[in-house]
């Protein structure tokens, strides 16, 4: 509201070289440009826009009309950081390690089809699975399977798949109907360990189903659905309070390595969550109860990162 005085040095310098980028682009244009501002920061960039002084000689001469809508991008972090629905294409993407060199894939652990039995979750062995199935009609309808339909469905599907692939192979496969479960499909997988030709007629089918089974079953996937419904309550309670009390609200949850479970958020998840709520939130009124509860909230972060005994990559480069 203060407008660019207001902001930060960096962030300051950072709107004048947008507003010289943008007004060249309109000269170039020869636009005669009307500003529309949705957001704090936008109205900022649309009004030291129109007080340019170079903008203001262009539209003296500019031939061509053009609305020009500037609109704040915090949602777009929302997206990032949100858990959102009930989609088990974004939890495998989400919870199991990613395929090296590759930023959209991930490793599927392939030592389930193999005579080797080890409990080395990093043995590297055998080379890793992954997602993308160019070659395999049936694995590429379940991976859509997995991205348009609700996570309990996409279960089913990969159940259906798995077993019309074992019964094409003559396989013993008993159907049987009800909830699917990771040991379930892991039954299932192990009927095709033994016979080479299946393996390889349904390699890719495979695959996705060992990538089902391990999301299922990593720790972090429980965590994935308590961020969810702490996002949905969320948006509630900012409906029906200030910041400040949702803050409040999150500071006991702030606990120091040795006070924690594997239940509980850690110091990253904290900084995930803190960023969701200021996203989502938007602009709000300083004070003194915010100031206060912010203040808390930083004193108990910054507790549980100096106390961390084991900081991840992440947290080593912050502090």
């Amino acid at each position: 509201e203060a407008g660019l005085g207001a902001l930060p040095a960096e962030l300051r310098a950072a709107v004048r070289a947008l507003v010289g980028d943008l007004d060249a682009l309109f000269t170039a244009l020869g636009l005669r440009e009307e500003s529309f501002a949705v957001g704090a920061l936008s109205r900022v960039v649309a009004a030291e826009l129109a007080s340019y002084a170079p903008a203001r000689n262009r539209r003296r001469t500019a031939t061509n009309k053009a609305s020009v809508v500037f609109v704040d991008r915090t949602l777009d972090l929302a997206g990032a950081v949100g858990h959102h629905g009930d989609n088990l294409a974004e939890k495998i993407l989400s919870v199991l390690p990613k395929l090296p060199g590759h930023k959209t894939d991930v490793m599927v652990n392939m030592v389930e089809l193999t005579a080797l039995q080890t409990t080395d979750e990093t043995c590297n062995i055998i080379a890793p699975g992954c997602l993308a199935q160019p070659n395999d009609p049936a694995a590429k309808a379940l991976w859509e399977s997995f991205v348009n339909l609700k996570q309990k469905e996409a279960v089913m599907e990969a159940r259906r798949h798995l077993v019309e692939a074992a019964s094409r192979e003559n396989l013993p496969i008993k159907m049987s109907m009800g909830e699917v479960t990771p040991e379930q499909l892991s039954s299932y997988i192990q009927l095709f360990r033994n016979n080479l030709k299946a393996l390889e007629n349904h390699c890719g089918l495979l695959q996705l189903v060992l990538a089902t089974v391990q999301t299922l079953k990593h720790p972090q996937t429980s965590k994935w659905d308590n961020f969810l419904a702490f996002e949905r309550l969320l948006l509630q309670t900012i409906g029906e309070s200030e910041m400040p009390s949702v803050l409040n609200q999150l500071l006991p949850m702030i606990k120091s390595y040795n006070e924690r479970t594997k239940d509980d958020y850690t110091c990253e998840d904290f900084l995930v969550l803190l960023v969701y709520m200021y996203s989502v939130v938007g602009e709000m009124k300083s004070g003194k109860e915010l100031d206060a509860a912010e203040e808390e909230v930083k004193k108990a972060l910054i507790k549980a990162i100096c106390d961390d005994t084991e900081p991840s990559p992440l947290l080593q480069k912050i502090t």
